[in-house]
């Protein structure tokens, strides 16, 4: 089988969820031994050094990019052929991201390969395979990360009919949608008749890798409004009621938000996450506002780490209770929970046990990659 597999970032930076969501594909597909050619959008970040490390992986086979569009630098061109045509033509722009040259590079690997399948991550690039005269006999598959509607609620001139019709219009040009949380198979269901696959993130079960404990919390956030709202939650209404003797990681990008405190230790890139998952006691995940599952929660699950949360820390989740997440929307509450588990061992051994126990069952590689077989009708080629 030979998969054309467009993803914007980076696969290889893991501090985000949707690059980790990304890597973990890429792995599925290379222990299928899966021919993969992927397309990326080229940034001084994202070049052909970081291709080559894909491929020095076995995790591609061959790399493209679309070319980057600075849209300040081309104000006149983005004005008169994305933002006028949508205005005049009544279309939301949001649900759309390709620009000036980007489907000629794409078509270049369209043109030179055959491909059984074509996997386009994000709705918003599904221009890339509208009407297009080159996709041969692939089958179209979509993996949303997220639903969109959501995500867009807050932006001018939003409505809820208009922009969930105009999500429903592109996911229904594909053959299959993946999505990635239960909540979101159940909407898009209800109005579209094709196969809808939930393929939740998963990782290889890490429980081993527990050493002696650098730290009593870990929090790992990436840098979006989301996470900062969160962070500014936790710091302003938390922190204050924890003891300033536990230590505390910060991990990624969402440091550049956080104060300095004297028992908080601020690391913007870690090479290796796993290692500071495996020297922490207990992760949070305190979310206010966000769709789709926190890869950042099945991260902490997979080495039996207790989380504690907020109610959207669980979205995604398959079960909503005895996973090893501590739910509170609550500051005291939240607090309290992350002291019972640092002080109480025999609480803290029932909810790390819940963690393996859950992860295994719904979020190890085993139980993803029967899905994905599924998915790709492996057994059919």
């Amino acid at each position: 089988m030979r998969i054309l597999y467009f993803y914007p970032e980076n696969p290889l930076h893991k501090a985000k969820g949707n690059n980790a969501r990304a890597l973990s594909l890429l792995e599925y597909f290379k222990s299928r031994n899966i021919t993969v050619d992927f397309v990326g959008v080229e940034t001084d970040l994202f070049a052909k050094n970081e291709i080559n490390k894909l491929k020095e992986e076995k995790l591609i086979s061959n790399g493209y990019f679309l070319p980057v569009f600075i849209r300040k630098k081309n104000k006149l061109k983005y004005f008169f052929q994305y933002s006028l045509p949508n205005k005049i033509k009544g279309k939301i722009g949001l649900f759309d991201n390709i620009r000036s040259g980007h489907i000629p590079a794409f078509n270049e690997a369209l043109k030179e390969n055959e491909y059984d399948v074509i996997l386009i991550s994000y709705l918003y690039w599904s221009k890339l395979i509208k009407n297009n005269p080159y996709l041969k006999k692939a089958k179209l598959i979509i993996d949303t990360h997220d639903f969109l509607t959501s995500q867009f609620q807050k932006k001018k001139k939003f409505q809820l009919g208009k922009f969930f019709e105009t999500e429903i219009k592109l996911l229904n040009s594909y053959d299959k949608i993946l999505v990635i949380s239960p909540e979101e198979k159940y909407l898009f269901s209800q109005f579209i008749n094709k196969e809808i696959a939930l393929i939740t993130h998963s990782l290889p079960q890490k429980s081993n890798l527990k050493t002696e404990s650098k730290y009593d919390i870990i929090y790992v956030a990436s840098e979006n409004e989301h996470n900062t709202k969160a962070a500014k939650w936790f710091f302003d209404h938390v922190y204050p009621l924890l003891s300033k003797s536990l230590k505390i990681a910060v991990i990624g990008k969402i440091t550049k938000f956080i104060d300095d405190y004297p028992n908080v230790e601020k690391i913007s890139f870690i090479e290796n996450l796993d290692d500071a998952y495996a020297q922490s006691k207990i992760a949070i995940c305190p979310m206010l506002s966000g769709t789709g599952i926190k890869i950042k929660v099945i991260e902490a699950l997979s080495l039996g780490l207790p989380v504690v949360c907020n109610e959207r820390g669980v979205d995604g989740l398959i079960n909503k209770s005895n996973n090893g997440c501590l739910v509170s929307n609550d500051p005291n509450e939240f607090a309290n929970q992350i002291n019972t588990l640092l002080t109480d061992a025999n609480f803290y051994t029932k909810i790390s046990s819940e963690a393996n126990a859950y992860f295994s069952a719904h979020h190890s590689l085993d139980a993803t990659y029967s899905i994905l077989d599924n998915v790709f009708e492996l057994q059919r080629f």
